[in-house]
């Protein structure tokens, strides 16, 4: 898309649509800001496997919610980076000690990892309308992001395809576990809200309705459970749900002071141990305080536009 910029006299000047000369150009600018762009922490560049199919994967990393990601570039239309990354995410699951090893060198062994969204991250100029199709049939966890460079020092970034929001249905079973039992449960939205009130249930189905409509497209806004909360994701985290007895508790990724919260509904946690990667949070008790709720929502997520 073109992009203008203004002058002292109210004219627009084209600025022209650039290429980074390198792939490791492109590489080392989202290393260096994965925390800024993605929320998510450095583990390893160029990270080495072996077996039958040695490769070098592009950038290990722990997003917010503690799950393993990997993000792979690509300068060219043509190159065919997403089955080489489906490779990569599948070798990921399968040697989940040799990234917990990577992730605790790099981030101390103090952190959390989550084995229930693994994340795979495409970031290229343009893709074909074929990779979207390829990628909706290969299901969860893959990420189309396409990026514009202007000139020397304007980066565009937009995310393409991302998975879309998570079935749930209320049932008396259990949730699932994996077959082995030194694996931790797969946490769905599901699983989440087993054993929980049905007045909680009904307020955060509301809640979640209205997040989704945030988006202007299937797959904008990426929903993601742990054992902790639900988040949700636009390129990183906005907003993260806990279900108490019969209330909601809701942290939202935006700095206290910047919030505009007319009914002080909200309170600073920043300081206070919390779940949850943002440091504003507020409780929904009934029913009346849903839209004014998505109010605050909208304004985390506004950020991340």
């Amino acid at each position: 898309m073109p992009l203008f910029r203004i002058d002292n006299h109210s004219t627009t000047h084209q600025i022209s649509a650039g290429r980074f000369p390198l792939e490791r150009d492109l590489h080392g600018l989202i290393e260096k800001n994965l925390a800024s762009l993605f929320n998510i922490r450095f583990v390893a560049s160029e990270y080495t496997i072996l077996g039958e199919q040695p490769g070098r994967i592009d950038t290990l990393g722990l997003d917010s919610n503690g799950s393993p990601t990997i993000i792979e570039y690509k300068r060219e239309e043509k190159e065919s980076v997403i089955n080489q990354g489906l490779y990569y995410l599948n070798w990921l699951v399968d040697h989940r000690g040799d990234f917990v090893v990577a992730a605790q060198k790099a981030l101390g062994t103090g952190i959390e990892i989550f084995w229930d969204n693994p994340r795979l991250l495409i970031i290229a100029q343009s893709f074909a309308k074929w990779d979207t199709y390829a990628v909706k049939r290969m299901g969860d966890g893959i990420e189309l992001w396409r990026y514009v460079l202007y000139g020397d020092d304007l980066f565009f970034l937009e995310q393409v395809y991302g998975q879309p929001r998570q079935n749930h249905t209320m049932s008396s079973a259990e949730p699932k576990v994996n077959d082995k039992p030194s694996e931790k449960p797969n946490y769905t939205v599901s699983s989440y809200l087993q054993g929980k009130k049905e007045s909680a249930i009904n307020l955060f189905s509301t809640i979640r309705e209205g997040i989704f409509e945030f988006a202007t497209e299937e797959g904008e806004i990426i929903e993601t459970a742990n054992k902790l909360y639900i988040a949700y994701r636009h390129g990183k985290n906005f907003c993260e749900i806990e279900l108490l007895s019969k209330s909601l508790k809701i942290t939202i990724d935006i700095p206290f002071n910047e919030l505009d919260d007319p009914q002080e509904l909200a309170r600073d946690v920043s300081s206070v141990g919390h779940w949850g990667t943002g440091e504003t949070q507020f409780k929904v008790d009934d029913a009346e305080q849903i839209q004014y709720a998505l109010s605050l929502i909208g304004q985390s997520f506004l950020r991340t536009i």
